[in-house]
C-alpha cells in the first residue's frame, strides 16, 4: 500500500515539475514578446549562429519540442527556409540538456555553507515562490507579473523535483532490485524503446531524463552506464513524436523540417550506438559496469548532443536533401504557393504573443490587398480592362477569405489564457479585419461604377478626371498610413491619419459642390454625374474606415478600456494639437484643387 502512495506522490511530483516547466516557458515567451521568433528567422542564414541561438532559446524555454514546433510553424508560414531550420533544430537538442543540469541540483543536501544551502531545491523553491507570488499579487503592470510568473514556475519546478526524489527513493532503495530491473534494459533495443515510450507519454525528453536521474540518485549507484545510455538515446528519438504529428497537416517544407529533427536524432543515436558497442566489444569501456548518478546522466546527455551536432554541422546540406528525398515534389508540381493564410498556423497558439504577431501580419496583408484593389480601380476610368477587373475580384475574394480565417483564428486565440495587453490587441485586430475588408468592398463598388460607365460608353470630363486624381491620391496615402500604423503602431503615423481624413472630407464636399454647379450649367450629364457622386461617397467612406483603424490602434496603444470615437474626434477637431494643425495645413496644400484652375 505504501508503494502505491509513493507512486502517486512521484506522479504528482512529475506533474508539478512539468507544470513548472510549462509556466516558466510561458513566462519567458511572454517576456520575449515575439522577439524569439523574429531572431530565429534572422539568424538562420549562418549554421553556427543558428545552432547557438537554437541552443539558447531552448535552454530558456526548457523544451526542444516547443522550439522545434515553432520552427516548423515558421517554415510552414514561409518565414523560415528549410536550410535555416537545420541549425536551429541542432541547437535545440543541445539546449534541452540544460534541464538535466538543473535537475542535478536535487542532490544538493544541507550544508554549513550559505551559498550551497541557498541552491538547495527546498530552500531555493521557497524563496522563489515567495518572491514570485509577491510580485504577482502586488504588481499592477503585466510585465512585472510575468516576471513573478517565471519565478513561480521555477519554484514549482524545483518543488516537483524534490517531491519526485522523495517519493522515488523508497521505491528504488534496494540496489539489487534496481540492478535486476535495469539489467533487462542493458539490451539496447529494450532501453531505447523504454526511453521512447516514456518521452512520448510525458511529451518531454527532459522529463524522461529527469525520471532516470531521480532513480539513479535514489538507488545508490545501482543504475549502470550500460543500462542508462540506451534510455537516454531513446529519449532523443521520442522527443521527435510531437513535431512529426504537428507537421502532418502542414506544407511540404514543414513536414521536411519535422523529418530533419527526426533524422538528426535517429542517425545520431545509431552512430553513437555503433561507436559505444564497437569499443565495448573490442577494448571495453572502464565505466561500463559502474554506477551512473544524476550528474553523470546530465553530462552524458550533453556530450551526446554536442558531439552529434559537431558531426552533423558539415553535413547540414545532406540532412536537408534526405528530408527532401523523403517528402518528394511530384513530377510537374510547382513549388508551394506562399499564402498569408499560412501565417495563421495553429502551432503558434501555444505562444499567444507569436500568434498575435502572425495575425497582425495577416491583417497588414489585408490592407495591402485593399490598397492594390483601390489603385487598380482608379485605373479603370482611363482604360477599362476586363483582366484587371478579374484580378480585382480575385483579391476581393482573398480579402473575404482572410477576414473569415483571421476571425476564426482570433476566436481560438482568445481562449488561450491571454494577459490584459494581449486581450486588448486581439480585440483591436477583430475591429481591423472588418475595417480593411470594408475598404475592399468600397473599392469593388467603384469598380462596378467604372463597369457601368464602360457599358454605357460614357466617361467623365477631363476636369472631373483631374479632380478624381487629386482625391484618389489622398485616399491612396491614407490607406498606406493605415497599413503602416497597423504594422508599427507608431504614434507619429497614427496621428497623421486623422488630419488627412479631415482633408478628404473637405475635398469631397468641395467636389460635390463643384460637380452640382457643373450639372446646373449643363456641363455634365445628369446620369454621368450620379456616378461621379457615387465614387465620391465611396472614397469618403474608405477614408472613414482608415480613421477608424487609427482610433482602434490608438485605443490599444494607450491602453484605454474604451475610446469613444466620436467624442475623441470631435475634441481633436475643436482643440487640435499643434501636430494635428500642422499636418492639416500640409495635407490641405498638398491636395488642393487650386492647381487645377
Amino acid at each position: 500500500m505504501s508503494n502505491l502512495f509513493s507512486v502517486l506522490v512521484a506522479l504528482g511530483g512529475l506533474s508539478m515539475f512539468m507544470f513548472g516547466m510549462n509556466t516558466l516557458s510561458s513566462g519567458l515567451e511572454k517576456t520575449a514578446g515575439g522577439l524569439m521568433e523574429k531572431v530565429l528567422a534572422k539568424v538562420s542564414g549562418n549554421i553556427f549562429t543558428s545552432v547557438l541561438f537554437g541552443a539558447i532559446v531552448t535552454a530558456a524555454v526548457q523544451s526542444s519540442t516547443a522550439t522545434t514546433v515553432i520552427v516548423i510553424g515558421l517554415v510552414n508560414a514561409g518565414l523560415l527556409k528549410l536550410r535555416g531550420a537545420v541549425g536551429i533544430i541542432m541547437g535545440a537538442n543541445i539546449g534541452t540538456t540544460m534541464t538535466a543540469h538543473i535537475l542535478r541540483l536535487a542532490s544538493v543536501g544541507e550544508s554549513d555553507n550559505f551559498l550551497i544551502n541557498l541552491i538547495n531545491p527546498v530552500n531555493l523553491s521557497a524563496l522563489l515562490a515567495i518572491a514570485g507570488m509577491g510580485i504577482i499579487m502586488f504588481s499592477k503592470k503585466n510585465k512585472y507579473k510575468t516576471i513573478g510568473e517565471i519565478l513561480l514556475g521555477v519554484a514549482i519546478l524545483f518543488t516537483g523535483i524534490t517531491t519526485m526524489k522523495n517519493a522515488i527513493g523508497p521505491l528504488f532503495k534496494e540496489p539489487e532490485t534496481v540492478k535486476t530491473i535495469f539489467g533487462f534494459l542493458q539490451n539496447p533495443v529494450l532501453g531505447i524503446l523504454v526511453g521512447i515510450i516514456v518521452t512520448i507519454c510525458t511529451q518531454s525528453s527532459a522529463a524522461a531524463v529527469g525520471i532516470l536521474q531521480m532513480i539513479a540518485s535514489s538507488s545508490g549507484g545501482a543504475v549502470l552506464f550500460a543500462s542508462a545510455f540506451p534510455i537516454i538515446m531513446g529519449t532523443n528519438i521520442g522527443t521527435c513524436a510531437t513535431p512529426l504529428l504537428s507537421s502532418l497537416k502542414s506544407s511540404k517544407n514543414a513536414k521536411r523540417a519535422a523529418l530533419l529533427h527526426f533524422y538528426f536524432n535517429l542517425i545520431g543515436t545509431i552512430l553513437f550506438l555503433i561507436v559505444i558497442y564497437t569499443v565495448q566489444f573490442t577494448i571495453g569501456w572502464p565505466f561500463w559496469d559502474k554506477g551512473f548518478d544524476d550528474g553523470d546522466i546530465a553530462n552524458f546527455h550533453t556530450i551526446f548532443n554536442v558531439t552529434v551536432t559537431a558531426i552533423f554541422i558539415p553535413f547540414a546540406g545532406l540532412l536537408e536533401k534526405l528530408a527532401c528525398i523523403t517528402v518528394r515534389d511530384k513530377p510537374g508540381e510547382e513549388e508551394d504557393v506562399f499564402s498569408k493564410e499560412d501565417l495563421l498556423d495553429e502551432r503558434f497558439l501555444v505562444t499567444p504573443n507569436v500568434a498575435i504577431a502572425q495575425c497582425k501580419e495577416a491583417v497588414v496583408q489585408m490592407g495591402i490587398y485593399a490598397k492594390k484593389n483601390f489603385e487598380a480601380v482608379c485605373g479603370l476610368f482611363d482604360k477599362y480592362d476586363l483582366k484587371e477587373v478579374e484580378k480585382i475580384n480575385e483579391r476581393e475574394e482573398l480579402l473575404d477569405r482572410l477576414e473569415d480565417r483571421v476571425g476564426q483564428y482570433l476566436i481560438k486565440l482568445n481562449d488561450c489564457g491571454l494577459n490584459e495587453d494581449e486581450g486588448r490587441m486581439v480585440t483591436t485586430l477583430f475591429h481591423l479585419i472588418s475595417e480593411f475588408e470594408r475598404i475592399g468592398d468600397y473599392s469593388v463598388n467603384i469598380s462596378e461604377t467604372a463597369g457601368v460607365l464602360y457599358e454605357e460608353e460614357a466617361r467623365f470630363s477631363d476636369r472631373a478626371n483631374s479632380e478624381l486624381e487629386v482625391v484618389n491620391s489622398a485616399i491612396a496615402e491614407i490607406i498606406d498610413l493605415a497599413i503602416e500604423a497597423t504594422k508599427t503602431m507608431d504614434m507619429t503615423v497614427l496621428t497623421e491619419i486623422e488630419p488627412l481624413e479631415e482633408v478628404v472630407d473637405r475635398l469631397v464636399e468641395e467636389l460635390k459642390a463643384v460637380h452640382i454647379d457643373r450639372s446646373k450649367k449643363g456641363l455634365c450629364a445628369i446620369d454621368v454625374g450620379i456616378h461621379f457622386l457615387d465614387i465620391l461617397t465611396n472614397v469618403e467612406r474608405i477614408s472613414d474606415h482608415c480613421s477608424n483603424i487609427a482610433v482602434y490602434l490608438i485605443s490599444s496603444k494607450q491602453q484605454y478600456e474604451t475610446l469613444k470615437k466620436h467624442e475623441y474626434l470631435d475634441d481633436l477637431h475643436k482643440h487640435g494639437t499643434a501636430v494635428y494643425e500642422n499636418k492639416l495645413k500640409e495635407y490641405t496644400e498638398k491636395y488642393s484643387l487650386k492647381a487645377l484652375a
